[in-house]
């Protein structure tokens, strides 16, 4: 009888400890395990389209990811989208005329900004606004672009050959 306690006693606890090992999983996978405020510096950037970019989305300088995008808003003048990001506080050294441009992860991944610095000797800083900006490139909006000029050139080899 106490064989059969002690062997329920362990697969409870086995069974505890895999609920909170796939808990502290869960919470690594969704980046929710930042529960303070981070020490960064606060940057923006405008622009024309962000395609499918979302707050918590990375910021990266060549594939090195640097910070995250804080909030999204449209502004009312412009209708241009301002991208506020955070970035970490130990990378004082952006230069100001650096460029932002919003690209996918792989073909159809999630959408990030990668920050390309430039040569400037002032660096960004809090309130820092990146103002050399590439919007998002939209596939559906490609495709149908290409399916137009298809369409385009197939009616003017047409006309060309009707007398």
């Amino acid at each position: 009888m106490t064989s059969q306690r002690a062997i329920e006693t362990w697969v409870g606890l086995f069974i505890l400890a895999a609920t909170a090992a796939l808990l502290v999983l869960a919470f690594r996978v969704s980046g929710l395990t930042r529960f303070g405020p981070q020490d960064s510096y606060l940057v923006t950037a405008a622009f024309d389209n962000i395609g499918q970019l979302k707050v918590r989305s990375a910021v990266r300088i060549d594939g090195v990811s640097v910070g995250e995008v804080s909030a999204i808003h449209l502004d009312p003048s412009s209708f241009r989208a301002i991208v506020s990001m955070q970035i970490r506080s130990g990378l004082k050294n952006i230069p100001d005329d650096s460029s932002a441009a919003i690209l996918t992860a792989g073909l159809l991944g999630d959408n990030y900004i990668a920050i390309t610095p430039m040569y400037s000797q002032s660096f960004l800083k809090e309130g820092s606004q990146i103002r050399e900006t590439h919007s998002a490139m939209i596939l559906e909006k490609l495709i149908g672009q290409f399916l137009f000029s298809l369409q385009d050139s197939h009616k003017n080899t047409s006309s060309r050959k009707s007398p």
